[in-house]
């Protein structure tokens, strides 16, 4: 499993949110990813820039052209400059739970909304807030390091050099994920936008490389990710009904025992045992020393909604760019109704024998 995360550029310009050291430190750190980028011009014609980095740069220059010109949108001036970072990570993310349950702690911005994590340039400040967190919210927390962000077009995103790690068909996915976030944006609901990005990423390959050997063996890779992403979202779901098994006897001790006994006795061996089936190395399979409930919560926020959408779109039986703008339209009726919560369950209404979303008009 791969995250490409949304960074939440509007802890720079929203006041009232917990810590000021907090909102100065992201705002330095974001001003110097700004102000250390070099254009792109510059960076490839620098004879000190190994050659494997310049055509990686190339690249996701040749990504940006498509994705634009495929959805017949003006290119914006998203990575026109490079930017090479001190660490492989750009930002750290951190996501907190609670012991008893597994659900992201949501943080609450006026502007933009509410989100799942907090992003961190420096990974010490990251730690220490974790630690706070476990220490005064009581919270099971899990770190994560970040490749990718994007600002959601206030801002002109950099190639950063994180992006080198990847390879060609992966750097793809990734610029086109983080592109996708320029052009379809909803506040407050991270998981639909993550999820919506996850899909056109990944859909976007098939368009640029059609039948190409390296875009076949990597969809197979792909597709057995899935079984095993899939796996994962089941075992959770045994987790979660461990906890609501014991109700209101449920506490903090006893909810981290019972993870750290069902991460080792029962979440490893299983999904090691699918990684072997499917021929896979381990390194591939979710088989990470760190998981908890904060980790767990992490994983559903960005995996658990994909099949839904890829089911809501071949019930349209629409291409890509169809999909994104009849998404657009019925943001708009739904923005303009009041009895469906979100647009993620306003949606899901759209799909053949979906549910039934919950009515809040009464």
């Amino acid at each position: 499993m791969r995250f490409s995360w949304v960074f939440i550029l509007s802890l720079l310009f929203t006041a009232g949110c917990a810590k000021l050291g907090y909102l100065t430190e992201q705002g330095i750190g974001q001003v110097r990813l700004q102000m250390s980028g070099k254009s792109n011009e510059e960076v490839l014609n620098n004879p000190k820039i190994s050659p494997s980095f310049k055509r990686k740069i190339l690249l996701v220059e040749e990504y940006k052209k498509f994705f634009y010109y495929y959805f017949g949108q003006k290119a914006s001036n998203i990575y026109s400059k490079t930017s090479f970072l001190d660490n492989k990570a750009v930002t750290y993310l951190v996501i907190a739970s609670p012991h008893t349950e597994i659900k992201a702690h949501e943080f609450e911005f006026p502007i933009m909304g509410s989100f799942p994590y907090l992003g961190f340039f420096k990974l010490d400040s990251a730690k220490s807030f974790a630690a706070d967190l476990q220490e005064n919210d009581k919270l099971v927390t899990w770190i994560r390091p970040v490749y990718a962000y994007s600002t959601l077009g206030y801002l002109e995103d950099r190639i950063l050099s994180s992006f080198f790690e990847y390879d060609e068909v992966e750097l793809a996915e990734l610029v086109f994920h983080e592109l996708f976030h320029t052009i379809f944006f909803i506040k407050d609901d991270v998981d639909l936008n993550e999820n919506l990005a996850n899909l056109y990423g990944k859909e976007m390959l098939k368009e640029y490389f059609k039948d190409r050997p390296e875009l076949t063996n990597y969809l197979s890779n792909i597709e057995k990710k899935t079984q095993i992403d899939k796996r994962v979202v089941e075992l959770i779901g045994i987790l979660q009904s461990e906890f609501a098994k014991l109700g209101g006897f449920n506490t903090a001790a006893k909810a981290d025992v019972l993870t750290e006994r069902f991460v080792n006795e029962v979440f490893k061996p299983d999904i090691k045992k699918l990684c072997a089936k499917l021929n896979m190395d381990e390194s591939d399979c979710e088989l990470k020393d760190n998981w908890n409930q904060a980790s767990f919560a992490a994983f559903l926020t960005y995996e658990e909604e994909q099949d839904f959408l890829t089911d809501l779109k071949n019930a349209k039986n629409i291409n890509l760019k169809d999909f994104l703008a009849w998404l657009k339209v019925e943001h708009g009726i739904f923005n303009d109704q009041n009895k469906i919560d979100n647009f993620t369950a306003y949606l899901k209404l759209k799909v053949p024998n979906a549910p039934l979303a919950v009515d809040r008009s009464n």
